[in-house]
């Protein structure tokens, strides 16, 4: 495949060897939905006669979408493309060309170096993120599952350790669950709480490997906890990290931030629309964020469906709850309105009346 540029009008020409009209049929999708897909999504103008492509736009969105017609091109001589495939793709690798491209003007590459891995964190809002923890003693992570927000928090808290920054990692969850029952389940409260903490430990099997995982909990280096275990405590020193923070009560969540000590950094992630509290109480998570805004040395990051890095459907899936849960809220508004349009009409009738019988007397 060859490919030329010019850089004044920021026009890329692409040609797509070999010329095989099955498989380039194959790339654009039917009716060009992949091509679209890819337009739409790297915000560039895409033309084909052929398999010659030209591409328009800004010069770092058009090598992006270069790419991804290389690799999708490759894809396609061994299976059929969906705009599932492509829009996966662009997930992982197009979209995050383009961010990393788009920061790489702000500074250095955003890298994490844990001893069995290196971790890159995809596109803008991970990368800030990352520096966010790295330069804030207290860090909010808010946003939907598969972000990336409690995996890399882990990564961080790895790297710290590992680069004697802290001495010790604790790994906190509050013991309370979607659905299920913690009482009924057999051994200590510990105990019980460990399976909701396993994404925790895979994510340390990953970056330090399952035999050193084990020694450091042993020697008390890494502490996975319930949240209650925490009252009482003064932590210095340590990189600590509270996960699905949603399920703190307020006076959790504050009990928690004042067992910060010095030379320590906190995490706390969550998702405020998955608080599994029981009815009537408050989360602590959303009413943190209001007390703490503005407040000088936190960092908070906001997680969107655009920075799921999980299959496509988890991202269509959040956007459509998301939607759902606004037009319930637009419908509850409007029946709210409706019935105080009703009651103010029935006021104004009842003072007409008194108005009339009145005169009448």
């Amino acid at each position: 495949m060859s490919q030329t540029a010019s850089q004044a009008n920021r026009i890329i020409t692409l040609t797509l060897e070999p010329n095989d009209p099955r498989r380039l049929a194959n790339l654009c999708g039917q009716r060009d939905e992949n091509l679209k897909l890819v337009e739409s999504r790297l915000g560039i103008t895409l033309r084909n006669r052929g398999n010659i492509f030209q591409l328009a736009g800004p010069i770092h969105r058009v090598k992006a979408a270069a790419n991804v017609l290389e690799h999708l091109y490759r894809e396609t001589e061994a299976s059929d493309l969906e705009p599932d495939t492509v829009h996966l793709f662009l997930q992982e690798s197009g979209q995050q060309a383009l961010e990393e491209e788009e920061g790489d003007a702000d500074g250095a590459e955003v890298l994490i170096r844990t001893p069995r891995t290196l971790i890159k964190p995809r596109g803008l809002n991970q990368q800030g993120y990352v520096q966010s923890i790295r330069s804030h003693d207290i860090n909010f992570g808010i946003g939907p599952a598969g972000t990336g927000k409690t995996y890399l928090a882990v990564a961080a808290a790895v790297e710290a350790l590992n680069q004697q920054e802290v001495r010790r990692i604790l790994l906190v969850r509050p013991a309370v669950e979607a659905g299920e029952k913690l009482g009924f389940l057999p051994g200590d409260l510990a105990q019980k709480i460990d399976p909701y903490l396993r994404p925790l430990y895979d994510a340390l099997y990953e970056m330090i490997g399952f035999e050193q995982v084990a020694k450091l909990i042993e020697r008390q280096v890494i502490e996975i906890a319930p949240l209650a275990y925490m009252r009482g405590r003064t932590l210095n020193n340590a990189f600590i990290i509270l996960d699905e923070s949603q399920n703190t009560t307020r006076e959790q969540m504050k009990m928690f931030l004042t067992r910060i000590g010095f030379g320590s950094t906190a995490v706390i992630t969550g998702d405020v629309t998955q608080v599994d509290l029981p009815r009537g109480q408050s989360s602590g998570l959303i009413q943190v964020l209001e007390v703490l805004k503005g407040t000088s040395g936190i960092g908070v990051t906001h997680f969107a469906a655009k920075d799921v890095v999980r299959h496509p459907l988890v991202q269509r899936i959040i956007e459509a709850y998301d939607s759902f849960e606004a037009e319930q809220e637009a419908a509850e508004r409007a029946r709210k309105e409706a019935r105080e349009q009703e009651r103010e009409t029935l006021r104004q009738e009842r003072q007409e009346r008194l108005g009339r019988e009145r005169g009448e007397s």
